[in-house]
This record gives structure tokens, sequence and C-alpha cells, in this order.
């Protein structure tokens, strides 16, 4: 017997597709308040950060030439004393971690190497900080005179572990907060008015590096009303 048209079963609705992955978007600013949980973990570049771009708030763990290798095993000096960077990390909880490695690994034969290894740094961080929002961040560029010297340390290197970076913030759950956009200039480099050596950055791009930070906030961040 026909089934009368209006107790006919109408299929559900479907449900939308998910977002594709997408860098933090813009908002905020925030206080400074915001990084007061943070941790900052890092090579010279987020030393230069740390010392440079006026931040007061949040703990740095940095050394020269660090890698993703090597912050599980090179003692270096850090606020716990000469350790390992991610076990002096580990004596503390974070709410928020920002990761800037990369640019030491440029000379790595392979970029499969240095996204097998980057997932373990994430996959020991979200071990030791289980409530920590971990926040990659893109490699900076380095400057058009850097460019010109024709080494390994080129913008297109890291423009290929940028993705890798994007792809490892993507599969491990990972905010991916495009750090690098800040400095760039027209010509995809570092401006050259922001660096002292083509590599690392003056105070005015370590603020210019600051100032992203503050208008991507990384989850439910409080806004100051205006």
């Amino acid at each position: 017997r026909p089934v009368p048209a209006d107790t006919e079963k109408v299929p559900p609705e479907t449900d939308d597709p998910p977002e594709p992955f997408a860098p933090v978007p813009e908002g905020g600013p925030v206080e400074d308040t915001y990084f007061e949980d943070a941790a900052f973990l890092g090579d010279s570049r987020t030393e230069g950060f740390h010392l440079y771009s006026g931040l007061k708030a949040g703990a740095y763990y940095y050394s020269v030439g660090p890698t993703v290798e090597s912050v599980f095993s090179k003692k270096v000096e850090t606020p716990a004393g000469k350790m390992p960077l991610l076990d002096a990390m580990a004596e503390e909880d974070f709410g928020k971690i920002y990761v800037m490695l990369g640019v030491n690994e440029l000379g790595w034969s392979k970029t499969e190497t240095f996204h097998d290894q980057y997932a373990k740094v994430i996959d020991r961080l979200r071990s030791d900080h289980p409530d920590a929002e971990i926040i990659l961040q893109s490699i900076l560029p380095v400057s058009a005179k850097q460019e010109k010297k024709k080494t390994y340390v080129n913008n297109g290197r890291i423009a290929a572990y940028n993705e890798v970076i994007f792809q490892l913030a993507e599969e491990k759950d990972c905010a991916f907060v495009d750090a690098a956009e800040a400095v760039t200039d027209e010509n995809g480099c570092l401006r050259a008015e922001w660096n002292s050596d083509g590599v690392h950055l003056n105070v005015k791009g370590c603020q210019a590096w600051l100032d992203y930070l503050r208008t991507h906030p990384v989850g439910e961040a409080e806004v100051p009303a205006e």
C-alpha cells in the first residue's frame, strides 16, 4: 500500500563538511597577560624575541643552534639549570607552548627526517604537558642579501619546511601560527630594515613578530573591551 505523502521519510540532513585546516586567523589584540602561561621553545631567533620584543610575560627555552633532535639530548643553559631544553620544560606547567624550530635543520638531506623528528618533539611536549595548547610557528624567512649567498639557508628551503610544519600541525592537532607573514616583504624575503644579519631580527622585527602573536591568539582568548 503506498505511503501517504505527509508521512514519507525525509532523509536526515547531512552534516556540513569540516572546515579545511588553516593557520590561526587574525583576532585580538590580546593583552600581554595572555602570554603569562606561555612557554617559548626555540633557537637564537627566539632568544632575540625574548631580548628585543618587549614582552615581559612567559617562560623562554632556547639556545644557539638547537634542532628538533638536539632539544632532547644536548645540555644547554635553561631556567632550570644546564640540561636539555625539553627536560627543563618538563619541570613546569604551561597553558600554551609556542615552538619556533627548523632554521638549523635546513641542511638536512630529507624533509621527511625533519617531519618525523619534529613529530617526536610534539609527542614529547604533549606527554609532558597534556593540558597545554601546542602552537607551531612558521619559520621566519631570510633577507634578500642572505638569499644571494646561495647557501642552503634560503627561502625556498624555508618554504618547503614550513609546508612540513603546517602538515604536522594538522596531523597532530596543533595550532599553526604563520609568524613569517609578519616580517616578510613583497618579494618573500625578511624585510631588510627588520634584520641584523640576514637571519636574525632586530628590535623592530621582534616587535612586529610580537604584534602578530598578539593579533593571532589561540583558543578562547579574552580580548580587552574598547
